[in-house]
């Protein structure tokens, strides 16, 4: 048994992830830039915003490398 006519589907599964990734990703630089925006902020919720931030960013970075095939140099 081979396993090819599930990699589309999984690469597709891995693009939807993307997408919601990054839009979840602008969202929150959208929150932050309004947060900052009007002083004084919260800095705990901007930390917490930006570390949630680079947790996605982490996430799309790994989902991207699963979409680009090894190259072996």
């Amino acid at each position: 048994m081979s396993n090819p006519p599930s990699e589309p589907q999984d690469a597709e599964t891995i693009k939807a992830k993307l997408e919601a990734l990054k839009s979840e990703h602008r969202d929150l630089d959208e929150v932050i830039d309004r947060l900052v925006e009007k002083p004084p902020f919260d800095q705990l919720q901007l930390q917490r915003l930006k570390k949630r931030k680079l947790g996605l960013k982490d996430q799309i970075l790994r989902l991207e490398s699963q979409l680009i095939p090894d190259i072996i140099a």
